[in-house]
């Protein structure tokens, strides 16, 4: 028997991190993530698993981050009870992300069902319950950097630093196949910069016969990327939005890109660089992760601020009480407010949009990765109007964004993990990207390290491949896929949101009643089948949100 690797996320998507291993010993899985982005995708957490939780024997988790540990409660909701193998820190993490997510499938079906029960319509069951996430929590074991474990017959694995995240690791695994012979495998995870506030730059030995390689940032590259680069720009920013005389609202994730900000705030503000009234972390989740943080405050690198000031500057207010959140809305200015998600599609940053948007003397600021679909992609686009709690709500503050604050490593950082791990004897696979970027990333390895096109190979959804140490020895396709690949990165939902939105306006513009019924008319002939469409009036291009119904982003 030989080895096969399958691909159950994150192939196609930059979301839904999820592989599975099989081989003569049995299974295991690296990460089980939700997918996050636009319905399309999202609805992919509803559908079955491609194989039997009950049947895995143990899972390998890179780090915390949603998209890469949030169906572990489904996992378990579906009768998985085996080990789940990550960092202190990750675990540390895990003990309030899991919960934090799990209750917000609950209210999101519960707010759901209530509107289905206005039509008449049967409840909306949530993904999963926060006693599956209580569940998952039951089942982790920690596992220090750099030492070799033993999880299964035939396996070893042993984790690196990625520098992503609290706790992220690279996995390298060696998979005895058939014949006693072991294959290396490496997973990178996510990939933090070389220059990150926190942690040292990723590591991990060279030398595999498979690499897989996280392409998020394939074919991009930032700029004002030295630390103090990063802080230099952040300090504009603020003093220009202070200088609106609105607030600054700052969608964040709750994990890593929170305490950074509030790193580099705190030193601005200790160094006179700039002087907000007040700065608010409104997030629940945030306030507890930042605990976690300061737990492992020793294990940082390139902090400006020593471990007793870190996070504790006086005018910070970290929010978790419903009321104190509700009350930040009395403020009209000279405040900054950061609250989850990063991408704005779920938790309280979406009352804050939506109080903020309104105000032409107000900032947004977005400070990472926008998966499109996400109401932040939305904002960040251009859009003139978005559709928060389904109303409409205009777009007059100024947007803006700063691409230094990712958690991941940009093109040429990317491009040089992958040299320095190689050589890879059999493939490198590039995956946790859409199909644009890992285009670019490919191209990059063929041009500096003279691989072949068939030794970087950028799988899909659910595809498989049986592993040689020399070779990739077949490929298996899904007789049918979870999902339209073509929908990944613009689905219908989003289109009709936009449809809509473009058609009101068309309507109110319209000079007259006669012409406003003229376009409707025209719309019911295409439907019926009788008629194209000549709309009489110029089309307004926006958009809005497209549903509910997911967990707290990744992030990047």
């Amino acid at each position: 028997m030989t080895v096969t690797l399958h691909f159950h996320g994150a192939s196609g998507t930059v979301t839904g991190s999820c592989y599975r291993v099989v081989h003569p010993g049995g299974q295991f899985l690296v990460d089980c993530g939700m997918f996050q982005g636009n319905k399309t995708v999202r609805d992919l957490n509803y559908k079955p698993f491609p194989f039997d939780p009950r049947a895995i024997d143990y899972l390998l988790l890179t780090h915390a981050h949603i998209d890469h540990a949030g169906l572990l409660p489904r996992l378990t909701h579906m009768g998985y009870r085996k080990p789940i193998w990550a960092t202190e820190p990750t675990n540390g993490l895990l003990e309030y992300l899991l919960p934090d997510a799990a209750g917000i499938q609950e209210s999101e079906a519960d707010r759901e069902t209530r509107k289905r029960a206005r039509r008449a319509e049967e409840p909306f069951q949530p993904l999963y319950l926060i006693e599956d996430a209580e569940e998952a929590l039951k089942l982790r074991k920690s596992i220090d950097y750099e030492k070799w474990i033993t999880p299964g017959p035939g396996v070893r694995a042993r984790y690196w630093n990625a520098g992503h995240i609290l706790g992220s690791a690279s996995i390298e695994v060696e998979v005895q196949d058939g014949s006693g012979k072991a294959i290396r495998i490496l997973f990178s995870g996510d990939l933090g910069p070389n220059q990150k506030v926190f942690y040292e730059a990723p590591d991990a030995p060279s030398g595999y016969d498979y690499i897989l390689s996280e392409s998020t940032y394939g074919g991009r590259e930032r700029q004002d990327y030295t630390l103090l680069e990063r802080r230099t720009a952040l300090k504009t920013e603020i003093n220009d939005a202070l200088a609106r005389g609105g607030n600054l609202v700052i969608p964040t994730f709750a994990v890593e890109r929170s305490q950074e900000l509030l790193h580099d705030i705190g030193y601005l503000i200790k160094s006179g660089e700039i002087s907000p009234s007040l700065v608010f972390l409104d997030s629940p989740l945030a306030s507890k992760v930042t605990g976690v943080y300061r737990k492992y405050a020793a294990m940082f690198e390139d902090m400006e601020l020593g471990a007793d000031e870190l996070f504790n500057d006086p005018r910070f207010r970290i929010v978790e009480a419903v009321d104190e959140s509700k009350a930040i809305n009395s403020i009209r200015g000279g405040a900054i407010i950061m609250s989850a998600s990063g991408m704005a599609d779920a938790g309280r940053i979406k009352h804050h949009l939506r109080n903020n948007l309104p105000r032409s003397n107000a900032t947004v600021l977005f400070v990472g990765y926008q998966a499109p679909g996400t109401l932040g992609q939305i904002i960040q686009s251009g859009a003139r109007e978005v559709r928060i709690h389904s109303e409409l709500v205009p777009v007059r503050a100024h947007i803006r964004s700063l691409g230094n604050y990712s958690a991941h490593a940009d093109h040429s950082e990317l491009v040089a993990w992958v040299t320095k791990r190689l050589p890879a004897h059999g493939a490198v696979f590039l995956t946790h990207g859409e199909d644009e970027e890992r285009a670019a990333l490919k191209a990059a390895l063929m041009h500096d390290d003279g691989l072949a096109s068939d030794q970087v190979i950028t799988p899909l959804l659910d595809d498989a491949f049986e592993l040689r140490a020399d070779g990739v020895a077949g490929v298996e396709r899904p007789a049918e896929r979870r999902v339209d690949m073509g929908q990944i990165t613009v689905d219908w939902h989003n289109a009709y949101a936009s449809f809509i939105i473009d058609l009101s306006h068309q309507l109110q513009s319209a000079p007259s009643d006669a012409q406003r019924i003229a376009v409707m008319e025209a719309l019911k002939a295409t439907l019926a089948g009788t008629g194209p469409v000549t709309p009489p009036l110029p089309m307004k291009t926006q958009a809005g949100d497209a549903g509910v119904l997911h967990g707290e982003p990744s992030g990047e």
